[in-house]
């Protein structure tokens, strides 16, 4: 009997055994009524009077269900994302909700609809961000009685209706397109531009030319006009001799005057010394 009452106690030890894993913790309930909360290590109950919970208490993730939401401007957007959360409190976790695990995506469903229902499909579309951190903070709120703490909340999916995405797509490629006209017409005014500034330097290049020229010519005049004043008053044909002789030196030709030609002093006096005048003796 004391053989058979020993091996009657080692099975219920080993019966009552409990391993509790560092990623856990174990709620216990004596009688059906909550006991103390186990951490990770070894433990022992009372088989039949005691009853273990394990509650995972690292981050998991849980997919929120596709669904359809009306947005603000009464357009039908197909939504679905994802929540990461974790149990804080493994108490408050199985007393204060039926099922924390289907109740969490639950309630983050019903949050996410009532947040994208206050915007228009384009605002949706353009503020995810927005969208994660308000249903984060407004379901974190929620579930915090729960004893569970929302870590982040990530919108996968916002899709319109397949004709309203076809006329996004067209408004798009339209304004791409003209975006793309306003660069080409910037380019075509540019080189426009350029080719007229071009024009009007090449345009203000001939003018200085024609302008210096004028100057030369002008002061060629005066210079011959002061010689004809000096040398040719009464003399019309020894003027006419002298630009014959100046329209020689143009070819830089040589000029043959005879010795005692009037036109000796003349062209000297005109030219100076870098003319060659080759005297011719009678």
């Amino acid at each position: 009997m004391i053989f058979i009452a020993i091996i009657g106690v080692f099975v219920l030890f080993i019966i009552g055994i409990r391993i509790i894993r560092p990623v856990e913790v174990g709620v216990i309930e004596f009688l059906g009524k909550y006991s103390k909360t186990f951490k990770s290590g070894f433990h022992w109950i009372f088989p039949g009077l005691h009853r273990l919970q394990k509650i995972n208490i690292t981050e998991r993730r849980v997919d929120i269900d596709p669904q359809s939401i009306i947005t603000k401007d009464k357009l039908n957007a197909e939504v679905d994302g994802v929540v990461y959360f974790k149990v804080v409190d493994a108490h408050h976790a199985i007393y204060n909700v039926n099922d924390f695990r289907s109740s969490v995506p639950s309630l983050a469903k019903t949050t996410l609809r009532a947040v994208i229902g206050k915007m228009t499909l384009t605002e949706a579309n353009e503020n995810r961000d927005k969208i994660n951190e308000e249903v984060e903070k407004i379901l974190d709120l929620e579930v915090s009685k729960w004893g569970i703490n929302v870590v982040r909340v990530e919108l996968q999916r916002i899709e319109p209706p397949e004709d309203v995405q076809i006329a996004m797509n067209q408004v798009v490629k339209a304004e791409n397109e003209k975006i793309a006209a306003l660069d080409l017409a910037t380019a075509i005014e540019t080189k426009a531009d350029g080719e007229r500034r071009s024009e009007i330097k090449k345009a203000e290049g001939i003018a200085a030319g024609i302008k210096l020229k004028a100057e030369a010519d002008g002061e060629a005049i005066k210079v011959v006009n002061e010689a004809a004043e000096k040398y040719f008053v009464g003399n019309a044909q020894l003027l006419k001799k002298l630009e014959t002789v100046t329209a020689s030196l143009k070819d830089n030709a040589k000029v043959i005057v005879p010795a005692n030609s009037d036109l000796v002093n003349i062209i000297g006096d005109l030219a100076g010394a870098n003319i060659p005048i080759i005297k011719k003796e009678k």
